[in-house]
C-alpha cells in the first residue's frame, strides 16, 4: 500500500521511549543476559528498519518472523544477530547462509527435508524451538531434538539456541505457566550437548517472570511501551509507549437535527451538531468497530458518529473548529489520553493487534 505523506494522518514514533524501554527491562535482569529486540511485523507498526538502526547498539541482536523481514534489516546495513522466529522454506535455506540469518528449526521432518536437498551447511546457524505446551511449532521431546541437533552438526551447521514459548505469561493465574516452565525445564536437561543460548522469556516473562530468564530474553510488545497483559497485570516499573496516532480536520459542517451520516445511515443527529471528517479509515487499520469511540481535539473527547469507511470518519465536535485543528486517535492532546490498550479494549482485542494493524499508508514520522 502506497504511503501518504499528502495527509495529516500520520504516527509519530519515539525512538527514546523505545530506548527507554529497552533500558528499563535491561535494570530487571541480571546484566549478563542477551537482549533480542522483536521487530517483526515492521516491528510491531513502529517501522522495523528505523528502529533496529536506532536501537541497534543497544541489544544484542533481532528477532524477525520470516527471511523477508530478515533481508529487509541486512539490506538497511543492520549487522547485528538475527534470528527468524517461524518456520522458513527449506529453499531460503541458502539466502540465510549468504546473510548470516540464523534460522528456527521445529522439526524432524524438516530437518530430513533440509538435508535431501542441502549436504553443505556450513555457515548456516539454528535454534532449536521446543513446543513445551503453546502447540504450534516445535519439538515435543528431547529425543528428536537431539536427533535434530546431530543431523544438523554433522552437516556443518552450527546449532548455537534452544527455546520455546509461553502461553500465559500474562495472565493472573499461574499454573500453566508453571507447567510449561517445568516441561521445558525437562527437555533441557535430556540434551546431552546443550546449545549455548537458552531463551524462554518474551516481554511478559520479562515483566513479571523474571525469576525463570535463562541467558536470553525476547523484548517485543513492551518495548515499545505497551503492556502486554492489557489491563490484567500491572507494570512492575514504568515504560513509555512510543507510537502515537495523529489526523487533523480536513472538513466540517453544522447538520440539522434529523440528519444522518455515514453508510448505513446508521447515526441520526438528534439535535443541530457540528460534525467534522479526518482523513483516516479502514483501510488505515482503524477498523469498522471504532463507530461510538472518541478521538481528542482541543484536549476534549469527541465522538465517533456513524461508521467507519474506508478513508474517512466523522466525528462531533462540540462546536466548530478550523480545518487542520489536530486531532489525537492514540496519545495526549491537552491533559486527557487515549492508549492503545484503550482501543484495543473497546475493540475487545490486544493492543498488539492495534499497532500491528496501522497500515502502509500512514506515513511514521520518527522523532
Amino acid at each position: 500500500m502506497k504511503t501518504s505523506p499528502h495527509r495529516p494522518t500520520k504516527a509519530l514514533i519515539n525512538l527514546g521511549a523505545i530506548r527507554y524501554n529497552i533500558q528499563q527491562m535491561g535494570a530487571h535482569i541480571p546484566q549478563e543476559t542477551i537482549k533480542w529486540a522483536v521487530v517483526k511485523a515492521n516491528a510491531y507498526g513502529h517501522g522495523a528498519v528505523a528502529v533496529a538502526t536506532a536501537i541497534q547498539n543497544d541489544v544484542d541482536g533481532f528477532c524477525v518472523s520470516n527471511v523477508d523481514e530478515a533481508l529487509e534489516l541486512r539490506q538497511a546495513g543492520i549487522t547485528k544477530k538475527i534470528l527468524i522466529l517461524g518456520v522458513s522454506e527449506v529453499e531460503s535455506v541458502s539466502l540465510a547462509q549468504e546473510f548470516d540469518i540464523t534460522l528456527t528449526v521445529a522439526g524432524l521432518e524438516w530437518v530430513e527435508g533440509l538435508l535431501a536437498s542441502h549436504s553443505n551447511l556450513s555457515g548456516l546457524t539454528v535454534h532449536l524451538k521446543i513446543d513445551s505446551g503453546m502447540g504450534r511449532i516445535g519439538f515435543r521431546d528431547a529425543q528428536e531434538a537431539q536427533e535434530a541437533q546431530v543431523l544438523l552438526q554433522e552437516h556443518g551447521a552450527y546449532v548455537e539456541g534452544v527455546f520455546t514459548h509461553f502461553a500465559t505469561a500474562d495472565e493472573q493465574y499461574e499454573a500453566y505457566f508453571d507447567q510449561q516452565l517445568k516441561c521445558f525445564k525437562a527437555i533441557l536437561a535430556d540434551f546431552k550437548d546443550l546449545p549455548e543460548l537458552i531463551h524462554a522469556s518474551n516481554s511478559a516473562t520479562t515483566l513479571w517472570h523474571a525469576e525463570t530468564i535463562f541467558n536470553a530474553v525476547r523484548m517485543g510488545d513492551a518495548m515499545y511501551g505497551l503492556n502486554p497483559s492489557g489491563r490484567v497485570l500491572e507494570l512492575p516499573y514504568d515504560l513509555k509507549p512510543a507510537l502515537s496516532l495523529e489526523s487533523a480536520i480536513v472538513h466540517v459542517k453544522t447538520l440539522p437535527a434529523g440528519a444522518c451520516v455515514g453508510y448505513g445511515a446508521t447515526y441520526e443527529t438528534g439535535s443541530e451538531q457540528v460534525i467534522a471528517t479526518l482523513p483516516i479509515g479502514y483501510a488505515d487499520g482503524w477498523t469498522r468497530d471504532m463507530q461510538n469511540f472518541s478521538v481528542l481535539v482541543d484536549g476534549q473527547l469527541c465522538p465517533i458518529v456513524g461508521r467507519v469507511s474506508m478513508d474517512q470518519i466523522t466525528i462531533r465536535l462540540p462546536h466548530i473548529y478550523p480545518l487542520g485543528t489536530k486531532v489525537t486517535l492514540i496519545g495526549s492532546n491537552g491533559d486527557k489520553e487515549i492508549t492503545t490498550t484503550e482501543v484495543a479494549t473497546y475493540r475487545r482485542t490486544i493492543n498488539y493487534e492495534v499497532v500491528c494493524l496501522l497500515s502502509d499508508r500512514i506515513p511514521r514520522e520518527y522523532y
